[in-house]
């Protein structure tokens, strides 16, 4: 969705703006079935992971990376993670990451480039705060900064956030306002034409993306 020719009256009476009860109903017995699906499978590659980030960041070393991020209609959340970073990687404030990035591990390189440091959030999909498909939550020192500078960005909240999406899929991985006003345009075309079968297709080009190791930072 082009934001220079989006119209605000579009978005109000567009019916894709505005989340039906039976998709909502399907969509999250969907995330739930699956969540507890997954968890099963993942969990000896969670166990290793959890290991692994022991053993060479050293006992005392957090295995999650506890993090706030704003939810559906700006609901803040705590978005699970596995650590892929050094422990005081913030101690300047809030950053994007950035590609090639000094604050990485070695173990965190690896799990991020197969999206394994992503697994802890099937929690945050069972508890409900977030979808396996939809736009990715932000903190919220950056969203307060992006609505403010990018017109409709409010407008991605309207539904859950999610572990992947279509703005992912379609555009690479973004580190800077610009490519979150880019992202913007995926993510409110998924707003507007979300359905079951989107979803759906989603999830298995996502599989596509992970398998071939493409886009992960």
């Amino acid at each position: 969705v082009r934001l220079d020719v989006l119209n605000p009256s579009w978005m109000i009476f567009s019916e894709g703006f505005r989340q039906g009860r039976i998709h909502s109903t399907l969509e999250r017995t969907f995330d739930i079935l699956a969540s507890l699906i997954l968890l099963v499978v993942a969990l000896p590659v969670m166990l290793l992971t959890a290991l692994a980030i022991k053993l060479t960041e050293g006992l005392g070393a957090p295995i999650f990376y506890r993090q706030v991020r704003v939810g559906q209609y700006g609901r803040p959340f705590e978005l699970l993670k596995f650590r892929s970073m050094r422990v005081d990687a913030e101690n300047d404030g809030p950053r994007w990451a950035e590609k090639n990035d000094s604050r990485i591990t070695p173990v965190g390189s690896f799990i991020r480039m197969t999206r394994i440091d992503e697994l802890p959030q099937i929690l945050n999909v069972l508890r409900g705060e977030m979808s396996f498909v939809g736009p990715r939550p932000e903190r919220p020192e950056f969203v307060a900064q992006l609505n403010e500078r990018i017109p409709y960005y409010r407008e991605r909240h309207i539904i859950k956030p999610g572990i992947t999406g279509w703005a992912q899929l379609c555009y690479p991985y973004g580190s800077s306002e610009q490519d979150a006003l880019e992202k913007l345009q995926y993510d409110l075309f998924y707003v507007k034409n979300h359905s079951l079968l989107f979803y759906l297709a989603i999830l298995v080009q996502t599989v596509e993306v992970i398998v071939w190791g493409k886009g992960a930072r």
